[in-house]
């Protein structure tokens, strides 16, 4: 019995031995496996597990496989750190009015193809002139200009209000391609509650006047007004804003100052809104009439800036007030109020930071006092508490000055005196660069000779952007240099670099363009780095890299 008893022990040590082996054995041919998998492929591994792969391998592989395996060692490149210049910042801009065809169409009768021409010649103008961004009027008073099932098409595109372009094509989509292929930003400027305008033609059933008479008014002038304290009224603006952004790849929304209409609209009377007053009164409303009105519009103004950013946080919202909050404010500046007037509280709003940027309309010259323009753009700074864009609205077609590109070039320097942390002006408006050839010089020859990239929005969060991948090719007098993006699609720049002697030169390039030939030397310098990197839409960047040229 004992004897069979040992017999049976000894088979059993036998067998746990094996197990061990075998697990031991298989333990290291998959530990060798991941090493062998990570080494074919070392570019899913971050940097720095790229730069260890070497010496894992080694310490890891047996030493009978080492010697049998011929395959080369992975070894990472290390990156090569270089001290790169600053590319200079500022939002440069220009609005194009469609209302009452002021920029375009010029006409309201013109063919789809002069539509476009027209339109291409004003974004080449913008490029070939250093400017980076557009704001186009897509909704001038309760109409479209692009592909609405809430408002008719727009009378200043094709003469008759719902008329459709022939052959047909969507003007806000071609504007927003043309644009980009630009490089240039497109914001969609929106009048939320002008329902028709004097030059818009005869009001007929297709208007919405007709389609919605119990949220709009008429005023003396013969336009007719939304009543911004009507539900219905913030619920339908609301609408068209979203709709907008949803089906458009646009890159900011834009209001004007046209909230409550000015009083010489209606005659100097008071805005017609007495059934909503009477109905709020009879509610148990204890608000001030004027409190009230701009109560309505406050509460406006927050829900369109957060809805936009729960649809798409990278989507912009700019607003364009009257100059002046208050005459007084600061001191000594007299004028018109948007405050009492257009019961447009824009001091709030940007106090509140319910914009990304903010672009008074600072139409006056600098001189005199009383509606200076830096002593303003000072105020309205001073008043940017969550340090938002500040890019004021320059009176480019008809600033009171002996000297008109004297005076814009003039601003233009003082914003970015004023607003040093994001510079950034918009012309008001194309019209002042398309008449004005000399002003147009001398602000693409003075402020905007070079080049500038769009000031970031911190406070809008984004994907951090990859580093890019750059190859340098050397060629009999040059360098040949192709970099790559591994998501193409959230590049909508580049900065290149290239190093001579001890000087930086760098170009901005849009997101198509991805290689570019360096000379070998220039200027009797030789050329010795090359770095490339990405900028996403929000023009943040991403880490740069560099490589030496031998």
């Amino acid at each position: 019995m004992i004897k069979h008893y040992s017999k049976l022990l000894a088979i059993f040590s036998l067998l746990i031995m094996v197990s061990v082996v075998s697990c031991k054995s298989k333990k290291e041919n998959k530990n060798n496996k991941v090493l062998v998998n990570t080494q074919a492929n070392p570019s899913n591994l971050p940097p720095p597990a790229r730069q260890e792969l070497d010496t894992v391998v080694r310490t890891n592989r047996p030493a009978q496989q080492t010697a049998a395996v011929k395959e080369p060692v992975v070894v990472a490149e290390k990156p090569i750190l270089v001290d790169l210049p600053n590319v200079p910042r500022e939002f440069r801009a220009a609005w194009i009015a469609t209302v009452a065809n002021i920029n375009w169409p010029s006409k309201n009768n013109l063919s789809v193809d002069q539509q476009k021409q027209e339109a291409i010649a004003l974004l080449d103008l913008l490029k070939n002139n250093n400017f980076n961004a557009v704001v186009f009027q897509v909704r001038p008073s309760a109409d479209a200009l692009y592909n609405s099932e809430f408002e008719p098409w727009s009378y200043f595109l094709t003469g008759e209000i719902g008329k459709k372009p022939s052959p047909y094509y969507d003007p806000l989509e071609f504007w927003v391609e043309e644009a980009h292929k630009r490089g240039l930003e497109l914001h969609v400027w929106l009048n939320p509650y002008r329902a028709h305008h004097s030059s818009g033609g005869a009001v007929t059933s297709q208007s919405m006047v007709k389609q919605a008479p119990d949220m709009v008014v008429r005023l003396k002038n013969g336009m007719y007004w939304f009543d911004p304290a009507n539900k219905n009224t913030q619920d339908h603006a609301s609408k068209v804003v979203l709709d907008i952004v949803k089906r458009y790849d646009i890159d900011g929304v834009h209001f004007d100052d046209y909230f409550y209409p000015y009083a010489s609209y209606n005659g100097g009377g008071d805005f017609p809104d007495n059934e909503s007053w009477n109905l709020y009164k009879s509610q148990g409303g204890t608000l001030s009439r004027a409190d009230w009105r701009r109560d309505h519009v406050n509460k406006f103004i927050e829900r369109v800036y957060k809805e936009i950013k729960a649809e798409k946080n990278f989507v912009k919202f700019g607003l364009s007030p009257f100059g002046i909050w208050k005459p007084g404010y600061p001191a000594g500046v007299s004028g018109s109020s948007q405050y009492d007037e257009l019961y447009a509280d824009a001091k709030l709003w940007l106090n509140k930071g319910w914009i990304d940027y903010f672009a008074p309309q600072l139409y006056w010259p600098d001189y005199p006092a009383k509606q200076s323009f830096s002593a303003l753009l000072k105020w309205w700074e001073s008043e940017n508490t969550f340090k938002r864009h500040l890019w004021p609205g320059l009176n480019t077609v008809e600033i009171r000055s002996p000297d008109r590109a004297k005076e814009i070039i003039n601003q233009i320097e003082l914003t970015r005196k004023l607003t040093p942390n994001s510079p950034g002006a918009i012309h008001w408006s194309i019209a002042g660069l398309t008449k004005n050839p000399q002003l147009l010089r001398s602000v693409a020859e003075g402020p905007y000779f070079t080049k500038a990239l769009i000031p970031r929005s911190p406070w809008l969060s984004a994907n951090p952007l990859l580093e890019p991948t750059l190859l340098l090719t050397p060629e009999k007098n040059s360098i040949f240099a192709k970099w790559q993006h591994k998501q193409p699609e959230q590049v909508k720049h580049w900065v290149v670099y290239a190093k001579y002697g001890d000087i930086w030169e760098y170009e901005i390039l849009d997101a198509d363009i991805t290689a570019k030939e360096f000379a070998k030397s220039k200027n009797g310098q030789k050329l010795s780095f090359v770095a490339v990197k990405a900028i996403d839409r929000l023009s943040n960047e991403s880490n740069y890299i560099a490589k030496k040229v031998d």
